[in-house]
């Protein structure tokens, strides 16, 4: 049994320790939050032997020879290098740093020091997500002429949701950080690099009551993402992202070709995971619902989806830690992710497009 450290309550008490506990081949050892009586009430709570407010401690730990962060962005550089120069093995969530100089460098302490490092880009485990990856590697639409994206939920709708780190932009807070980091790396699994790219970020929601002074606050992160994408093949990728909007879709891939359509989508509002079907036409046709082949169909049911496709995430970790190699997605997934982000502020900023270079050369540089 892999000895597992909890780092981030939040994500962390409602996906990663039910997902740990329920894998076979993990034990939940210890538990960090910043408040001593709140790490103990968890450890307590989630019959955890240890709990502590101070990493340095939980990494001391002889137990401990892996650390699972899910805090807020701004807490994950400091926190996985602290983890990685501890020699322990890293499942860290994404957006995995605040710019990707930090993300570079965390990739670059992992390989020095020889420890399994996996980001929880979770999309790549969802049997619906994994289904449409086997008709595109299999050219079922032919040449692909145009990919769309929309992604449009309701989380932030609420102009009464008070301003946290969320709300700020230096805290990375923001929708291009929520979601358009997993975006960027499903595109890069299921089509490919991207070539150039250009981003128009915007905030419907100026400002939100801070709940510490009562006061309204500036928020001056993204709730709103226009993308123009072209892949490294020529491939033009439109992407609209949102966390302000009602809609009865939420989450829509449509690949179009020259041989054929593709869809992937779901209408479910209250969990990502759960909800995804794939149809599919021939030109002149109209769409038709795919059956998901037995095999990738989820083990077992969790009523949160999201248990459902992280307790992969966590299988293919622990099978990189056990057989000593480093799995998908790894933490150079991530870097490529930060760097598409950083990419994009640059292009908001100056209205332009912007090249995108390779992960290799960008690792190697």
């Amino acid at each position: 049994m892999i000895g597992v450290a909890i780092v981030g309550t939040g994500f962390g008490q409602k996906v990663h320790i039910p997902a740990f506990q329920a894998h076979h081949n993990t034990k939940i050892v210890a538990v960090y939050h910043r408040d001593i009586h709140q790490a103990k009430t968890i450890a307590e709570n989630h019959n955890i032997p240890d709990a502590s407010d101070n990493l340095g401690e939980i990494l001391a730990l002889p137990d401990v020879e892996a650390v699972s962060i899910s805090t807020p962005p701004f807490l994950h550089y400091e926190m996985a290098k602290q983890v990685l120069q501890a020699g322990k093995h890293l499942l860290l969530e994404k957006p995995v740093t605040l710019n990707v100089n930090e993300a570079k460098e965390l990739y670059q302490l992992a390989k020095s020091q020889g420890v399994i490092a996996t980001v929880d880009f979770e999309f790549r485990f969802v049997p619906q997500w994994q289904f449409f990856a086997q008709l595109l590697a299999g050219n079922y639409v032919g040449n692909i002429r145009l990919i769309k994206i929309d992604w449009l939920g309701s989380s932030r709708a609420d102009v009464s949701r008070p301003w946290n780190w969320y709300s700020s932009q230096e805290k990375g807070g923001g929708v291009l950080g929520a979601l358009g980091s997993h975006a960027f790396d499903y595109i890069n699994w299921l089509f490919g690099a991207v070539g150039k790219l250009n981003a128009h970020l915007m905030t419907a929601i100026p400002e939100r009551i801070n709940p510490a002074t009562g006061e309204l606050q500036l928020v001056d992160s993204d709730d709103t993402c226009l993308l123009s994408l072209e892949l490294v093949d020529g491939t033009p990728v439109q992407v609209c992202i949102s966390a302000v909007i009602h809609a009865p879709r939420t989450h829509w891939i449509e690949v179009y070709g020259d041989k054929g359509t593709l869809v992937l989508g779901s209408k479910n509002q209250k969990d990502y995971i759960h909800g995804f079907q794939v149809w599919s036409s021939q030109p002149g046709e109209p769409l038709k619902e795919m059956a998901i082949p037995q095999e990738f169909l989820f083990p077992q049911y969790y009523h949160d989806g999201r248990i459902c496709a992280f307790l992969r995430v966590v299988d293919e970790w622990v099978k990189g830690i056990t057989n000593h190699e480093q799995t998908t997605p790894a933490l150079q997934a991530g870097v490529y992710s930060q760097l598409l982000m950083d990419l994009c502020h640059q292009s908001h900023g100056t209205g332009n497009w912007v090249n995108v270079p390779s992960l290799a050369e960008f690792l190697n540089d």
